[in-house]
């Protein structure tokens, strides 16, 4: 089973080099985020047309996430548990049902939370605890399960080309890296950091200042892997070529294999 995560920064600027890619990589399941489209106006059908089962989370103009997958998908949840009036769409949930396995999917594109400090970097961090809280629960559930998205979490100073320029930066603050690793060490795996290591590996690059041609980026789009999940790992890799291609997304698909 071959799982990508890929913030496609806007289906209807993106639609375009998103079917290419779809065409050329054949991903079993895609979870995306910032689809910036509330469902009704996700273009649905065309992705339908080419062998996915489709489910949103949608906004008009900002965030959502959605599952796009050539195997089955049940159970389908949106919004992550924990803060009732979180009206931002962020989370989306399926059991994918492999060959062999079921998995559960979890998609999910973490707040930015800049300015910091601030009421924005407030709600990344209580979203982040809200998230340590569902991952005690898929932990608890010993079924294999993925994390996957974008975290808009720097994780160490490798994971940076000029780790310095983020120092204050919402993205790389002490708390925020806390945080993530107060998740890590639960139990997951860090698919990606599980097959290779060393610096040099990014997932973003900006569009301002010739970041992908200076190779100024930095890793914030991870996989999180429960035990059972882990012990179904083939291979987790990121697939940089496409921020090469034509009316790119200033993030870059993120893969894991799984034995499922």
């Amino acid at each position: 089973m071959k799982i990508a995560t890929f913030n496609i920064n806007g289906i209807k600027a993106r639609i375009g080099a998103l079917s290419d890619w779809l065409q050329s990589a054949n991903p079993d399941v895609v979870l995306a985020q910032e689809i910036k489209s509330v469902d009704e106006n996700f273009p649905r059908e065309h992705f339908e047309d080419m062998g996915y089962v489709v489910e949103t989370h949608g906004q008009k103009g900002f965030n959502g996430v959605a599952i796009l997958s050539k195997l089955p998908l049940e159970d389908v949840t949106r919004g992550l548990p924990g803060d009732p009036e979180d009206e931002q769409a962020r989370w989306i949930e399926a059991t994918v049902m492999g060959d062999t396995t079921a998995v559960r999917l979890c998609g999910l594109y973490l707040p930015n939370g800049n300015p910091a400090p601030g009421p924005k970097y407030d709600y990344k961090l209580a979203w982040m605890d809200r998230l340590h809280t569902r991952a005690e629960e898929l932990l608890a559930a010993e079924m294999p399960a993925v994390m996957a998205g974008d975290y808009n979490v720097i994780p160490q100073a490798e994971d940076a080309a000029r780790p310095d320029a983020w120092k204050d930066d919402a993205l790389f603050l002490p708390q925020t890296r806390q945080a993530f690793r107060r998740i890590l060490n639960l139990g997951f795996t860090e698919a990606f950091r599980a097959r290779t290591q060393g610096p040099g590996h990014y997932s973003f690059w900006d569009y301002q200042a010739n970041s992908w041609e200076r190779n100024n980026g930095i890793r914030i789009d991870h996989m999180l892997l429960t035990p059972q999940a882990a012990d179904l790992l083939e291979d987790c890799w990121i697939e940089k070529d496409v921020r090469a291609a034509e009316k790119p997304s200033d993030h870059v698909p993120v893969w894991c294999a799984l034995a499922a």
